[in-house]
């Protein structure tokens, strides 16, 4: 049987479009191209898992970008020597890799070092800005909608026995799930 050249196109979003890759490894000659939406972080990646079944002796799996196949060098490493033990090349685009030769296999490893080097880069100027902004007082996260008059005045209703969760919730325009998180609610179901 002849050996097939089988793509791997991996978009992060749905609304993200992965014709930029499929095209480019149409252009390459694969005769197959399997393409999935889903987070290079995530563990679960169907169509990754169904291409690297279908690979075999003599094949060559082709991606666009070797981040497309995996975020971190482990992960890359990990699934590059996989396919090494099963004699599977791996065959980047954008990168000119090719790892069925001796030069390929370590601008691979030279490569997938420089990746995990940027992407340790971007994760501690993303530290170093969170931490900016808190010191000038600025702080992440969705905003408190029940500020503490409106808890003082939904304690004192709901203290009353004269309201039910449910008109509370509405009087200070918030949901009835916030107010059973912030407010000291006795059991009485009945009047939920």
């Amino acid at each position: 049987m002849p050996s097939l050249t089988l793509g791997y196109a991996r978009v992060s979003t749905a609304e993200q479009d992965a014709a930029l890759q499929v095209n480019a490894l149409q252009a390459a000659g694969c005769d197959r191209v399997f393409v999935e939406t889903a987070s290079g972080a995530k563990a679960d990646r169907p169509e990754l898992a169904r291409v690297l079944e279908q690979l075999r002796a003599g094949d060559t799996l082709l991606i666009w970008r070797l981040d497309r196949l995996g975020r971190s060098m482990p992960e890359l490493i990990k699934i590059t020597n996989e396919l090494a033990a099963r004699a599977v090349a791996l065959r980047s685009l954008q990168e000119h890799i090719d790892t069925s030769t001796a030069a390929g296999n370590l601008i691979f490893h030279v490569f997938a070092a420089l990746a995990e080097f940027e992407r340790a880069l971007i994760r501690e100027r993303t530290t170093a800005g969170l931490q900016a902004a808190r010191a000038r007082g600025r702080h992440g996260g969705r905003p408190v909608v029940l500020t503490p008059a409106k808890r003082a005045a939904a304690q004192a209703m709901y203290d009353s026995r004269e309201h039910s969760v449910a008109a509370i919730a509405t009087a200070v325009g918030v949901s009835r799930a916030t107010l059973y998180r912030s407010l000291t609610l006795k059991t009485q179901t009945a009047r939920i």
